[in-house]
Order: structure tokens, then sequence, then C-alpha cells
């Protein structure tokens, strides 16, 4: 038996319920039913206040610095913003400013947004995937957006979005297992 995939959903949105960590959940339950994982949920709404003060990763809790080394070591993260004027949110991109420059090459990431409609579906594609590319991981080819009529409350409420969620999970899993083979070297 090999080990449960570390796989590590982290939620920028600012609110508590929140339908973008209702989606980001939904995803890593997905993964979850198709694999063996250990997954950490990791929500700006619990460590915000914390971070929005450091200017630099030494100036992290202990906490939070075992959050970034789960996100440089998992197997698989699970990245979702609410649009928040045209892009994710702000401490999204800080706690992201703290993980190091290398530590995610070619590692699978799964982009997830929520907005209040369907205009703000490119978010994913014009804010996410250039910061994921960045850090040379591996966003993976399918997204998941939801918009408000997706939820009845904080509840995902439409088959579609269900079908796009288990899609994502299905075309993730390959990618994951391929890339916890791999060793990867770093020119520095």
């Amino acid at each position: 038996m090999t080990s449960p995939y570390r796989v590590v959903a982290v939620s920028g949105s600012l609110h508590e319920p929140s339908k973008t960590t209702a989606l980001i959940r939904a995803i890593a339950a997905a993964v979850a039913e198709r694999a063996p994982v250990d997954v950490t949920l990791i929500e700006l709404t619990t460590i915000g206040p914390q971070l929005a003060g450091a200017l630099r990763r030494g100036q992290l809790s202990a906490a939070l610095e075992a959050q970034l080394r789960a996100i440089e070591d998992a197997d698989l993260l699970i990245v979702g913003s609410p649009v928040y004027r045209a892009s994710f949110t702000g401490l999204f991109k800080h706690l992201f400013d703290f993980v190091g420059q290398y530590a995610l090459v070619g590692k699978p990431v799964l982009l997830a947004a929520t907005g209040g409609g369907e205009r703000h579906a490119l978010m994913i594609e014009h804010q996410l995937r250039p910061l994921f590319s960045f850090f040379q991981a591996l966003t993976l080819p399918v997204g998941v957006y939801a918009s408000d009529t997706d939820f009845d409350g904080y509840s995902i409420s439409s088959e579609v979005l269900h079908a796009r969620v288990a899609l994502a999970a299905d075309r993730a899993l390959p990618l994951v297992g391929y890339a916890a083979t791999r060793s990867v070297d770093v020119l520095v």
C-alpha cells in the first residue's frame, strides 16, 4: 500500500461561511472519493489576521510556517479565491508571496474561483494560472468556476457544477500520480 496523497486545499475567501470554501471542500471531497488522501484545509478567514502584518517569512508564527510547509510539500494543491476586483483576494496573494520560489515546480495545482456571475469566469485563466506559472507549477487544464447561481446558500445546488468538480478530480489524479513519482531538479 502506498501512502495517501497529501492534498492541501487553500481558500482565499475572507468570509465565513463562504461559497469559495464550500467549493474547495467539494473538490477535495471528490478527490478523496477517488484516491487515498490526507487533506489539509487552509482558510484565510482563520490565518489572515496573523498573515496580514508579516513582511518576511521569518516573521510568521510557527503555525503559519507549518501551513506554508504543507503547501510546499503537497502532492496536489487545490486553490481557490472569490473574484475580488477582477482578481484573487490580496491576502491570498500575500500567502503565496511567502511560498518558496521553487517549492512548487512541477506540482499539480487545481484552480478554482467563485464570483457573482459568469462574467468573472476568466479570472482562473487571467489571474490564477499566471500566478502558479511563476512557480513553474503544473496548473491543471480543467479549472472549476462557480457563480452565485450554483449555490443554495452555501451549499452547491447545481448538477452542472457537481459534474465539473467530478471532472476536475478525475483529470487531476493521473497527474498527481505522475508528479509524485518524479524528482524535480531545479537550477538556481
